[in-house]
Order: structure tokens, then sequence, then C-alpha cells
């Protein structure tokens, strides 16, 4: 029995969703195997190579598959189905665009989000916004699985020498195209892989405030920054700092959540983070329900007396 997990890549590095995937597709027993379906894709493939518990990486190379388009690399995940008991991708928007493709041409039911493997035919994931855990079994021949990256550890990124396999490269189906993309460019980390990260809520009442309150607590701990959905929606923040059952799932070292009441959507986003701290003035918010410290204040009071005392 073999585990393929799909990688998540940019052609020349794997990202680290790839690496908590890895983990999980080592707890389903069996060969790890990698498969790197990019352009000009090598460097990758070597990376994948060199993670810790990968027995073969798969590199299929062609300009079709350079922007990972959905209906490609679906078509290549399935040229080699058949060798896999096991297909594991990250919870990521890439990896939810392939998934439910491969499932439906296989005719098996996919399992979402897990975050634990109990056994190779049975996997636990979140329901209710994560206030319920559902074991689920299949009995299907080949699992399709998207895995949540904050339910596993990362796998370590060296140390591994598995062998690169060239596999020929499904054609280009014609079905869809890249146009182009428009990439934020910024100097904090990227929100799901950073260690520490500072969110603010509706109640700083603008972007102004939001900027002038948040960023200089974020730039004290070099931390990455993200908001609420009201946040959000109010046009305080972008979509892609939105964190929550409808923005991204986060795990850092350190959470901090200033002006955030912590509805249920809020928390299913951010409560397996390791320490979080919650600023907030309403004594009975929800957010302090998971937090670890809690500080009932004014936060346009407390954030910037914080930050001088950093």
């Amino acid at each position: 029995m073999s585990v393929l997990v799909i990688a998540e890549h940019d052609n020349a590095s794997i990202k680290g969703a790839t690496l908590n995937t890895v983990t999980a597709a080592v707890a389903c027993g069996g060969d790890v195997h990698v498969l790197v379906a990019g352009h000009n894709a090598g460097a990758a493939a070597q990376a994948s190579a060199q993670i810790a518990g990968v027995a073969k990486v798969i590199h299929a190379d062609a300009p079709g598959l350079e922007h990972g388009l959905a209906e490609n690399v679906a078509a290549q995940v399935l040229a080699i189905a058949g060798n896999y008991s096991h297909i594991l991708f990250p919870a990521t928007a890439g990896g939810k665009n392939v998934a439910p493709r491969v499932a439906a041409k296989l005719d098996v039911a996919q399992i979402s989000d897990i975050t634990k493997v109990v056994s190779q035919d049975t996997f636990e994931r979140p329901i209710y916004a994560g206030n319920a855990i559902a074991t689920v079994q299949s009995a299907d021949s080949v699992k399709i699985i998207t895995v949540r990256t904050t339910g596993f550890d990362a796998a370590a990124a060296s140390g591994g020498s598995a062998a690169v396999e060239t596999a020929a490269a499904t054609a280009d189906n014609g079905k869809s195209s890249f146009i182009g993309s428009e990439i934020a460019k910024s100097d904090r980390p990227e929100l799901t892989a950073a260690k520490i990260i500072v969110s603010g809520g509706r109640a700083l009442g603008s972007k102004e405030k939001f900027d002038e309150v948040m960023t200089p607590l974020a730039d004290k701990l070099g931390a990455a920054l993200g908001a609420s959905r009201a946040a959000v929606d109010a046009g305080y923040a972008p979509n892609d700092w939105q964190v929550g059952q409808t923005g991204k799932i986060v795990a850092p070292q350190l959470y901090v959540a200033a002006g955030i009441s912590g509805a249920i959507q809020h928390l299913a986003g951010m409560k397996d983070s390791k320490v979080i701290v919650a600023i907030n003035k309403d004594a009975e918010a929800p957010i302090f329900s998971v937090a670890d410290y809690g500080l009932e204040a004014d936060l346009f009071t407390a954030v910037p007396e914080l930050v001088k005392a950093l």
C-alpha cells in the first residue's frame, strides 16, 4: 500500500502546507510518494525529495501544469491514482479545487479537512465550525482526503533522500487557461505560516484606526496581520487577512486578538493557536472563553501601551 501526497509548490520551492500533509500521509501507513506537477519544477521536485518520510517523488513537467490549473492537475493525479490506496491534498484553495474532481472521477467520497488519522480507513474531522469532531470511516478502495494543515506538525524539510522519478505529463485539456495573477506583496510573514499573528476586529472602527493601532504591534512582534470577517467586510482590512471558518485557518505560536468578540466562525479559524491573548472591553465576549490570557480593556488604550512596553 502506498500513499500519494499532491505537493503544493511554486515550481521553485515547496510550500509549507505540503510538509503537514506528508505527516498525515505517514500516519496512514505505507510508503509515502509525492507528486510534483508543474513546469520547470525540478527544484521543487528536489526539495520534495529532501522531506523526511518521503520514499519517492514523481515529477510531471509540462507547460499546462505550470499554474496548477485544477483540470490539468486532476488529470495528472488520475493518471497515476491506480497505484495508491490514499491520495492526500492540503486543505488549501488549490487542494480544495483539485480533490473533488479526482474523487468524482474515481466515484468515491471525499474526506475533507481531516485533523487526525485514527487508522488506515478511519479519520477525524471537525464539523459545526469545530464544535464537534466527526469520526469518519471509509470503505472506498481509494481514499481522497484533504488535510487541515493545522492539525498536523510539519515534516522535516531536510533529512530525506527520496528518488525522483519522471512521469509522463498528461495533455493540456484546454478547458481553462491562465490569464494572470495579482499577488499582494508584503514584508510580513504569510498568514497561514506565521508564528505570531495580530488580528483586529470591528471595534477598531475604521481602516485608518486599524492601521494606526494594529500595525505598530505587528511590527514590534514581527507578526502577520489578520482580521475578523466583520473587519474585512467593513473594509478595514483586505480579504486575504481574514481569519475564520470562511477565511484562513491558522494555528500560530501566539495569536493576539484585539477588538474581536469571538463569533463561532472566527474561533473555528484560530482556536488551535498555542497561546491566545484577547483584548476586549466586553467582559462577556466569547473570545475570553478560548483565551489563555485576557485583558478587559479599551484596545485604543491597551494596545499602544503594550507597544510601548515591548
